[in-house]
């Protein structure tokens, strides 16, 4: 039997949106995943030809990662700003709140996204339900039209979410070009790097746009382990993508949640609250970590060791000064160490 945990939920087992012949929409809010705060996630896949309807989000940025498929982006931003720009697997793109914006399969194979929100209850509105809500003599003097030209037009106020499109996609030249709302993070150099692993960092020093959120893209070898460390005033939410892992988070009362994620499941960590990540039967980890930040900060168990002198550490873990290990000087947490002893028994 699987130890349950409040810090950890299946995405793929959260809150079903839509599904159909043309994809899905999954999510975790805070109402099927009560520890989240400031943050939620989705999953949407979307058929061949398949069209996420433009939409907009009340209440909460967007940050989004394709993890397969090839797909256009359109966004019109306040000021009648209109970009539009193509994404693949392993690119990114950001959506302000209330940005008008669609995602349109355009390749020949299903297209996935892990979409993130800066909000634990995200909402949102759709152009066909808001469309839906006002009158056709209204509709017709707003693009100067007879009322009768919206009569064959679906009138609701609830959103199709995910639609069909007619014929080949429509994608601009200009698609092609750089977009401040895309960023390409699995083609940068990652900014931190060795055998244990590596880290690419999609944050507001690589990427403007970002003001409120972030995303490492975080593998871990299975000789790795993502030290334990705590990030001051950051919450942390992880999207396992490939592999398992096991974490321990440590609640103020000195409560301990040891767990194992797998592929398709979500952890959460509150700000502030120390934990550690480690690789469990896999060759490499792949997780994708959203923070509520634009610029995560964090503190190691490495680099505290070194801020304190030997009397001081002695002390602290109330043991005789010539007993306390020799601890390496570390200037600056190197986020991924390597794993030198055995594995600790795995219980799941």
């Amino acid at each position: 039997m699987r130890k349950p945990s409040i810090h950890v939920a299946s995405l793929l087992d959260g809150e079903e949106m839509y599904r159909s012949e043309l994809g899905s929409i999954h999510r975790l809010t805070a109402d099927n995943f009560p520890v989240l705060k400031g943050l939620s996630i989705k999953r949407l896949r979307l058929a061949p030809g398949a069209i996420r309807e433009p939409h907009w989000h009340v209440n909460a940025t967007e940050l989004t990662y394709c993890t397969a498929g090839q797909a256009l982006v359109s966004v019109l931003d306040a000021g009648s700003e209109f970009s539009s720009f193509t994404v693949s697997a392993g690119e990114m793109f950001h959506i302000e709140s209330g940005a008008l914006h669609h995602v349109e399969n355009i390749g020949d194979s299903d297209a996935e996204f892990i979409v993130a929100f800066r909000h634990e209850r995200p909402e949102d509105f759709g152009f066909s339900a808001a469309l839906g809500a006002m009158s056709d003599a209204v509709l017709g003097n707003t693009y100067d039209l007879p009322s009768e030209s919206f009569a064959n037009i679906r009138r609701s106020t609830t959103a199709k979410m995910i639609v069909a499109r007619e014929g080949g996609p429509d994608v601009p030249p200009t698609a092609h070009f750089g977009d401040p709302h895309h960023f390409a993070v699995e083609a940068m150099a990652p900014p931190v790097a060795s055998a244990a692993g590596s880290a690419r960092t999609a944050r507001v020093q690589y990427w403007p746009a970002l003001h409120d959120i972030s995303m490492y893209s975080l593998r871990v070898s299975e000789d790795g382990m993502r030290e334990p460390h705590w990030h001051p005033v950051t919450a942390e939410m992880g999207y396992v993508h490939r592999g398992a892992a096991r974490m321990t988070i440590m609640n103020p009362d000195g409560a301990l949640d040891t767990y194992i994620v797998r592929a398709g499941e979500v952890y959460f960590v509150p700000r502030a609250y120390p934990h550690h990540i480690e690789v469990i039967d896999a060759p490499e980890l792949h997780i994708l970590i959203f923070f509520d930040q634009p610029t995560p900060a964090d503190i190691g168990y490495r680099a505290s060791a070194s801020a304190y002198s030997r009397e001081v550490l002695a002390a602290t873990f109330g043991i005789a000064l010539d007993a306390l290990p020799e601890l390496p000087f570390t200037p600056a947490d190197p986020l991924l160490v390597t794993r030198r002893n055995p594995l600790d028994p795995v219980a799941d």
